[in-house]
């Protein structure tokens, strides 16, 4: 394996997030102070049906999120023409959709890149390169929480699911998980 991949620790600082919106507002990571969290959904962009059937079912919840003080937004790799028409096309008029992501950012992030081929399946082209999915919580003061990075766009977090465990978290205080990182543990086996 060649270098690194960055990865992200919970209960640390997430890199810097700043991106346009559809429609001229910016979505700025440091400047979200949610009552509970910031859900930040990477999608792939335009050319992805699972992305379009994700992203719907996420509008439909955004009440529940916004009701457990969860701030939203969905973020691609997209150019503005075509996260433009994200919106419009799937039946988005409520979902913040960030798009101009930059590949470096998109590493920093943890997420994994990969290669167009073509058309997909329902006939849109796919981006020379972009980014797959993932889905994190960050909690107001900029710390991760939760993080799923998928290489592939198959089987991915539910919601509902999500949901659920936003109440629970918050019912219970349950700490954020997997805060060890190679270095500390490599360190208390010396």
């Amino acid at each position: 394996m060649t270098g690194s991949f960055p990865h992200l620790i919970p209960r640390q600082p997430v890199p810097d997030l700043r991106v346009p919106l559809v429609g001229g507002r910016s979505y700025n990571v440091r400047a979200e102070k949610p009552p509970a969290f910031s859900l930040i959904v990477f999608y792939r962009g335009l050319h992805c049906p699972i992305c379009k059937t994700q992203l719907k079912d996420l509008e439909a919840r955004l009440g529940e999120f916004e009701h457990r003080g969860v701030s939203v937004v969905a973020i691609s790799t997209d150019n503005e023409e075509r996260a433009s028409q994200t919106s419009p096309t799937w039946q988005l008029p409520q979902l913040r959709i960030g798009y101009d992501l930059s590949l470096p950012v998109a590493r920093e992030w943890g997420l994994y890149i990969s290669r167009g081929r073509g058309k997909t399946s329902t006939g849109v082209d796919k981006p020379d390169l972009f980014s797959e999915p993932a889905i994190y919580l960050v909690r107001p003061d900029g710390t991760l929480y939760f993080g799923s990075v998928q290489t592939m766009p198959f089987a991915r977090p539910h919601f509902a699911d999500i949901l659920g465990a936003i109440d629970y978290v918050v019912k219970n205080d349950y700490p954020a998980r997997g805060e060890v990182d190679r270095t500390v543990e490599h360190a208390e086996a010396s």
